[in-house]
């Protein structure tokens, strides 16, 4: 291992040695939250919140980007990174999984999709204000990795969520729209540059968190 891969787990487990740093690092292994979030969770102020994301952040642990919903909120993810050196709890296996977004016409649309090729728990997908279709390049998309999305059509929460589900929202709009709180993957919005790499990367990131979510059941 070279010098430069040492010298970058040893800040990273240097930034960890804090409880509080690794209770942040803890609750958001498999979703997504604001500082004041964290905060409110943790029971510690906000500016002590933003020191430990400051050094989880130059540690290469974490990210932050701004809502694409709430303007005024930043997201806390961790890194491929922190995924590498860390993994999450056992979570106990839930009986559906349902993927939400504002529209239902591309990223929860792909991650129901892939959902049913790496998993045999039941799963939906949803959104808040249903698009009249899925989106285009969203169906290309899963052509281009063997996902055929063209008897999709987009469904509206409240018709069917059941109420035992883990919901996860993936994206901004939908979270923050919704009373109750589900879990959150902070993904955004490919439909706003509406080009194919920007769906591709929404790609990677849903199944890249799928996949290390179904290693936890």
């Amino acid at each position: 291992m070279s010098t430069t891969a040492l010298a970058t787990r040893a800040r990273a487990y240097a930034a960890l040695g804090d409880l509080s740093r690794l209770a942040i690092i803890d609750l958001l292994a498999h979703a997504d939250l604001a500082s004041g979030e964290l905060g409110t969770r943790l029971g510690i102020p906000t500016n002590l919140v933003a020191h430990h994301l400051h050094v989880l952040e130059d540690a290469g642990l974490v990210r932050r980007r701004r809502s694409d919903g709430d303007g005024r909120r930043t997201y806390v993810t961790r890194t491929a990174t922190c995924n590498s050196l860390l993994g999450g709890a056992r979570l106990p296996r839930p009986h559906r999984i349902a993927f939400l977004c504002s529209q239902n016409s591309a990223r929860s649309q792909l991650a129901e999709s892939f959902w049913r090729t790496v998993s045999d728990i039941p799963v939906i997908s949803a959104g808040t204000h249903p698009a009249p279709r899925v989106h285009p390049r969203a169906v290309t998309t899963g052509r281009r990795h063997g996902l055929d999305l063209t008897a999709a059509r987009p469904r509206l929460a409240a018709d069917v969520l059941g109420g035992d589900e883990l919901v996860i929202a993936v994206c901004d709009q939908a979270y923050e729209y919704l009373d109750t709180q589900p879990w959150h993957w902070s993904i955004p919005d490919p439909a706003t540059s509406d080009d194919n790499e920007a769906f591709e990367r929404a790609y990677d990131d849903i199944t890249g968190r799928i996949t290390r979510l179904v290693e936890s059941f």
